[in-house]
């Protein structure tokens, strides 16, 4: 095998990898970068990796009992069959599936982080695919912020628009007085970003803004997540923001500090919200005593805070992490409605945003695509789910559910095709997706590795990994458009995704619209002509292609200041308006309130969520858990590379407690411990932490699921996956977006021997010749 050098580009950043007899042997980052993810580490090893599947291969109870299948999913050994068969049985029963019951029996699921580049993007992938065959039913929104994506354009009408002029880091360095995080700013989050990261420079941004004097407020249950260390720390209990920021709001109003000029020109609902918080609509003031019952925060501490608001530039941030929680459509709704009585809105530096440390890129610089992307093709089938509710749709076809306004109906799903992502990470109440996912007659899967979704799949592509084939590279809002290299080949025979596919829509009829007579190679250069176009159209050249590659990475000229968001609208609201139905901020929704979803006024409130530290479930299960992103890998991805190893203990995560909680439970740091409650458990290690909340514990995501019994719904996941524990509830009949975060545990100690942890193990493999078929 040849030795290589080679550039290459991850969600988590860009380095220059080393392979030696076809594996990764160094991962260095690249020169630009001031500050490296050791995420890039998990790559050293990984490509021979025992996980590593390289050969197609087929469940033995489908293969024997197809169509319908026989066995149980997870349970089951495989067959490695050649490539032709493979191809074979998945074509013949996508044709079976189509003609039988119609394109829309047909799921395509993927969740995008599979390929930091433009052209293998795997989310892109399957949707062409399928489109080109077709359609099928599709998934809309995204597990990261489903109810933004919902909420906000019932707020300010463009959700894209509103992004794009939010204060960046530099207007925050040059303009703001003080930052109010609500969920705080964590840094762990801060490594990545989809579509790669060029330089990590997000950090060092904060740091200079602190540095300067801005002054920050983090309110969250975790000190400990942030790069800050003037910042003031407000504990809160998790899943009560709502509360507070209407708190917020009632002392700028009582106090006669608020900006009604911007409201009553530029907002709808303001005297709705005046009477509501002062208690005139319900007989309850939501004042600062009111929201302490429910927060936890000092009445006088909440009062503090928003007398420090007034006279000064402020912006009130939220991160992605509080609209995945029961009713996170009123977080939101809360923040735009305390900054828009706060007073900064419209001026640089002020007002209100989203989504800061959530990921990299978020507001570093303009938030521009400047790449093009493959396209999807005209979708031929209309149905579609909201991404969270798969279980839903699997267990109840022709089923309603209500979205954004309307009603709809679950299709009746006889085939799943899932690429570029795992569902049993990044769903909620793995135990009730289990159920679920024995409903479809079939499961097609393409994965570098024996996941839990491959290993519950019928059919097993092996796909190559991003550093074994060529691309290009950008993140959303990021400027680096880089070049990436293959480091090392894949195992003899593996394709691409798209090598794939182009299989498939040969035997199915549709080989010329899916790959436009195309190989990769042609399709990576096609695409890049259309990001020149692209790039020309936004006021900068690139070089020809030849050119691109032999430079490695072109920094993109994304600084340009932006017009602040709102500004224009401040000055005049008749020339200027939003795209709401009223054309300005709609603090209080009419549409919404007529949808009358009790779940989801049309204005902010704090409603009580299904499980919370102040709820009857407490008495049960007094522990909140946060299931936050891992600061050791890319959600699931590479769980088994040698960084991500490294924050285990034998092969199981670390579970956060504060040290009372520890000390009521008799346990201390490096105790093995069961997280339970009614939807299922998980063996977790503790961590004894400073800086988190009494009644608080945090679980990362992104362990491989690894039930004690495969096949046993309920059965004690060994290595800590937190989706065995959180609920699978929409936030609201209006965005249906996931809840991961209300839920609550206990803890117990845990005796004697613990099972080895073997979710990193692939299953039993037969050959063709050793299986003898009915």
């Amino acid at each position: 095998m040849q030795d290589r050098d080679a550039p290459i580009v991850t969600h988590w950043g860009s380095y220059t990898a080393q392979s030696r007899d076809g594996e990764i042997v160094s991962v260095v980052g690249a020169e630009r970068d001031p500050q490296p993810s050791a995420i890039g580490q998990n790559l050293v090893g990984a490509l021979r990796n025992r996980s590593r599947i390289t050969a197609p291969a087929v469940r033995v109870g489908w293969l024997e009992g197809a169509p319908s299948g026989s066995g149980r999913r997870g349970g089951d050994s495989f067959v490695e069959v050649g490539w032709d068969e493979a191809f074979d049985l998945a074509a013949m029963e996508l044709d079976r599936v189509r003609r039988d019951h119609g394109n829309a029996a047909i799921f395509g699921g993927s969740y995008g982080w599979g390929s930091a580049g433009r052209f293998h993007h795997a989310q892109s992938q399957v949707h062409r695919f399928l489109n080109a065959i077709g359609g099928y039913t599709r998934s809309v929104n995204t597990y990261s912020h489903a109810a933004e994506e919902v909420v906000l354009p019932r707020i300010v009408g463009d959700r894209e628009w509103f992004l794009s002029g939010v204060p960046r880091w530099v207007d925050i360095h040059d303009h703001t007085d003080v930052v109010v995080a609500f969920g705080g700013l964590p840094a762990r989050s801060t490594q990545v970003s989809p579509g790669g990261v060029g330089a990590h420079v997000n950090a060092d941004w904060q740091e200079k803004c602190e540095r300067r004097g801005v002054e920050f407020i983090l309110i969250s249950p975790m000190r400990d997540e942030s790069v800050l260390r003037q910042a003031q720390w407000v504990p809160i209990r998790p899943n009560t923001d709502a509360a507070m920021m209407l708190a917020l709001t009632h002392w700028l109003i009582d106090n006669d500090a608020a900006d009604w000029d911007f409201v009553e020109r530029c907002c709808v609902g303001g005297d709705f919200v005046r009477a509501y918080v002062l208690g005139h609509v319900d007989g309850q003031a939501k004042d600062a005593r009111w929201a302490s019952e429910i927060c936890g925060v000092p009445a006088e501490v909440i009062e503090s805070i928003a007398a420090r608001l007034v006279g000064r530039r402020s912006l009130v941030t939220v991160t992605w992490a509080l609209q995945r929680q029961h009713h996170g459509e009123m977080n939101y709704w809360a923040a735009f409605t305390l900054a828009a009585v706060a007073g900064s809105m419209g001026f640089p530096g002020g007002g209100v945003g989203t989504g800061y440390s959530s990921m990299h890129n978020a507001h570093v610089v303009s938030r521009v695509s400047a790449a093009a992307a493959l396209p999807q093709l005209e979708a031929p089938i209309r149905d579609f789910i909201p991404v969270a509710r798969i279980a839903d749709m699997l267990l109840n076809p022709g089923g309603s559910f209500d979205y954004d306004g309307s009603t709809h109906r679950y299709p009746d799903v006889r085939l799943v095709y899932w690429i570029g992502g795992n569902p049993f990470h990044h769903h909620q109440d793995l135990n009730r997706l289990l159920t679920a996912w024995e409903k479809p007659e079939t499961v097609i899967v393409h994965e570098p590795y024996w996941t839990a979704t491959a290993k519950r799949a019928d059919i097993v592509f092996p796909v190559a990994l991003p550093v074994e084939r060529a691309d290009i590279a950008i993140g959303m809002g990021d400027p680096w458009l880089q070049w990436m290299a293959p480091v090392a080949d894949p195992p003899r025979g593996v394709l691409t995704d798209y090598g794939v596919f182009a299989e498939l829509a040969k035997r199915l009829g549709a080989s010329d619209r899916f790959t436009e007579n195309r190989d990769q190679s042609q399709w990576i250069m096609e695409l890049y002509g259309r990001t020149v176009v692209k790039c020309a159209d936004l006021g900068f050249e690139l070089p020809n292609f030849e050119e691109f590659v032999a430079q490695g990475a072109i920094r993109l000229p994304l600084d340009q200041p932006t017009v602040p968001i709102f500004a224009e609208l401040r000055l005049d609201p008749e020339r200027h308006p939003l795209r709401t139905p009223s054309g300005r901020v709609e603090l209080y929704s009419e549409t919404v309130a007529s949808f009358g979803y009790a779940d989801c006024p049309g204005h902010a409130a704090w409603l009580e969520p299904m499980e919370w530290l102040g709820g009857s479930v407490a008495s049960r299960f007094p522990l909140h858990l946060i299931s936050h992103q891992p600061d050791r890998r890319l959600h699931s991805q590479l769980d088994f590379g040698v960084h991500s190893v490294g924050g285990k203990v034998d092969g199981r995560e670390k579970l956060g407690m504060s040290d009372r909680d520890a000390l009521d439970r008799g346990l201390v740091t490096g105790s093995p411990v069961r997280v339970f409650n009614d939807r299922g458990a998980c063996l977790a290690v503790v961590d004894v932490r400073h800086g988190l909340s009494q009644g608080v514990v945090q679980l990362a995501t992104g362990a491989w699921f690894d039930p004690l019994d495969p096949t046993e719904v309920g059965s004690v996941d060994k290595g800590g996956n937190p989706n065995v524990l959180t609920p699978d509830i929409g936030t609201s009949s209006l965005a249906q977006g996931p809840s991961a975060h209300t839920c609550l545990v206990e803890v117990e100690p845990v005796r004697g021997t613990l099972p080895l942890v073997t979710s990193h193990d692939p299953p039993a493999l037969i050959t063709t010749s050793e299986h003898k078929r009915p």
